[in-house]
């Protein structure tokens, strides 16, 4: 069995592992890192306007081999398994969650706190989004004061995202761009001004954050070791200590050839499913039912924000596709006074897709040239189109989780995980309420402009998902503290999407990536 030694060993290579090897390389020059990805390097920016290209024209996948075939689980949201992770294709939005998301116990009784204070966690709020490069304005809500400003100046709303901020701030809720890690300054960071493409799924020009960037930077720069194409199965401990001494793993092109990686500190950052996936196939006769769970509680807990749409027709001129990606966003419903029914959820207005394809013939089969084709469409789209949607802000019960299902299985003969979410009583109990609340605001957005509700429609799944390794005080109570370290494995820690105790009510990148700089300060020392 070959061997790796190294002082620390990340294993995934998405954005919160990109994050926390180069805060890791600044804060100790010469420390040996690491990083063992599953999925292969795509490191091709060169290519990207041609497949985006290929993907305007045809349809096609523009992101060819993110994913393993046979390393999937039900439930799961996002398959994309590369060096980048699922933020080679996000699109950008970098929302801070509120001070009340930490203090739900305190200030609602509700479900549990976060074992941080607000005011720290804001200190690496501003470091994500300086080393994310976040263009942004500040917001006119209390409680949403910042201690630095945005690192760039905001994106410029396009001339239907002013309409529908027009619009919007009719209702008395007032809107503003949402912050997006896309350069509104040339040359921030090494990469170019946003162009506004409406393709942030893949940004041809490089304006968009993605933590390939960062990975190929840091192996230029010969700050880290990179393996790809290599999925560690299981984490092995010491004989007789609760550390863990070793990562064992297998290069998918060489399966006859397994690897074991030794280190110092082990740190997890493989997202919310492959996270506690790991640590459940890592079990040993002195750790039954997985690494760093003796409260039980890996994999339990899985958590998401649910979500309520509408397509909103409206007197507005409203031009489909100029820049459907970027959106407007209210943090007005955030915070929820403690005597009134809880209910806190973001508001989000985009442009709407056309509904009104271009023709090249009238309804009377006559060839339409020229000038013809863009009159006719206007004449069939003098009413705009709004896409609004509230995320909010839900609790898991225990049972929310995630398992080993031994009747799907990888071609190593693994169990894959199998995630299924569910509610706690406390969340059951005001969802009718809370959906008369959010249909209610979507009504009052309507009744401006001649508005009428199109269609409205729930979300089936729980978006933005996290969970599975929930950060606590407790051990009983929790799978590792606040900076990520495993109550039961001293060496052992996990790092982004998997520490949250909850999903809050809005993007949640910014926060996996903020909490990991934080874990970063404590692994280094």
């Amino acid at each position: 069995m070959a061997v790796v030694e190294t002082d620390v060993c990340i294993v995934g290579a998405g954005i919160s592992s990109a994050m926390l090897a180069q805060k890791l390389a600044e804060l100790h020059p010469g420390l040996s890192i690491a990083v063992v990805e599953a999925g292969r390097s795509i490191f091709d920016v060169e290519n990207r306007m041609r497949y985006r290209d290929r993907m305007m024209k045809y349809g096609e996948n523009p992101w060819p081999g993110d994913y393993i075939e046979d390393q999937s689980a039900t439930g799961i949201v996002s398959r994309t398994m590369a060096v980048g992770g699922s933020a080679l294709h996000w699109g950008g939005t970098c929302n801070r969650f509120s001070k009340e998301d930490l203090r739900l116990k305190s200030m609602y009784g509700l479900y549990t706190d976060w074992p941080i204070e607000w005011n720290e966690l804001e200190t690496f709020y501003c470091e994500a989004e300086r080393r994310l490069g976040v263009s942004g304005e500040p917001s006119p809500f209390a409680g949403d004061e910042r201690s630095q400003a945005y690192p760039m100046p905001s994106m410029p709303l396009d001339y239907s995202l002013r309409q529908l901020k027009t619009w919007g701030d009719k209702s008395g809720i007032p809107f503003q761009g949402a912050p997006q890690s896309k350069n509104t300054v040339a040359g921030y960071d090494g990469r170019s001004l946003c162009m506004r493409c409406g393709t942030c799924d893949i940004c041809p020009t490089g304006a968009k954050y993605s933590p390939d960037f960062t990975f190929k930077k840091l192996l230029s720069e010969k700050k880290i070791v990179l393996h790809d194409q290599t999925l560690i199965r299981r984490l092995v401990l010491h004989d007789t200590k609760p550390i863990v001494v070793a990562a064992q793993g297998v290069h998918r092109d060489r399966p006859q050839e397994p690897i074991e990686y030794r280190a110092r500190t082990f740190v997890v950052a493989s997202g919310y499913t492959w996270s506690s996936h790991l640590l459940l196939l890592s079990a040993t006769s002195r750790f039954p039912n997985g690494l760093a769970n003796s409260s039980g509680l890996v994999g339990k807990y899985m958590n998401g924000h649910a979500f309520i749409s509408s397509m909103v027709e409206l007197n507005a001129d409203v031009f489909p596709d100029m820049n459907p990606q970027m959106g407007l966003i209210s943090r007005q419903f955030f915070r929820c006074a403690t005597d009134r029914p809880y209910v806190r959820h973001d508001l989000r207005i985009w442009e709407a897709g056309s509904r009104n394809a271009v023709r090249l013939k009238d309804p009377s089969g006559r060839f339409l040239l020229g000038d013809e084709v863009a009159s006719d469409w206007r004449s069939r789209s003098k009413r705009g189109t709004a896409r609004v949607r509230a995320y909010y802000d839900v609790h898991p019960a225990e049972s929310s989780q995630l398992t080993l299902d031994p009747s799907k299985r990888n071609k190593w003969g693994d169990p894959l995980p199998k995630i299924e979410h569910h509610l706690d009583t406390a969340t059951q109990n005001r969802a009718a309420a809370t959906k008369q609340h959010i249909q209610e605001v979507f009504e009052r957005l309507a009744r401006n402009d001649e508005g009428r509700i199109l269609t409205t429609s729930e979300g089936r799944y729980l978006d933005h998902p996290a969970g599975g390794c929930r950060m606590g005080t407790d051990p009983a109570a929790s799978v590792c503290d606040s900076f990520g370290r495993t109550h039961d494995h001293e060496n052992l820690f996990v790092v982004g999407a998997p520490t949250l105790p909850t999903a809050g009510c809005t993007n949640g990148t910014l926060t996996f990536v903020a909490l990991t700089l934080r874990s970063a300060d404590r692994i280094a020392s």
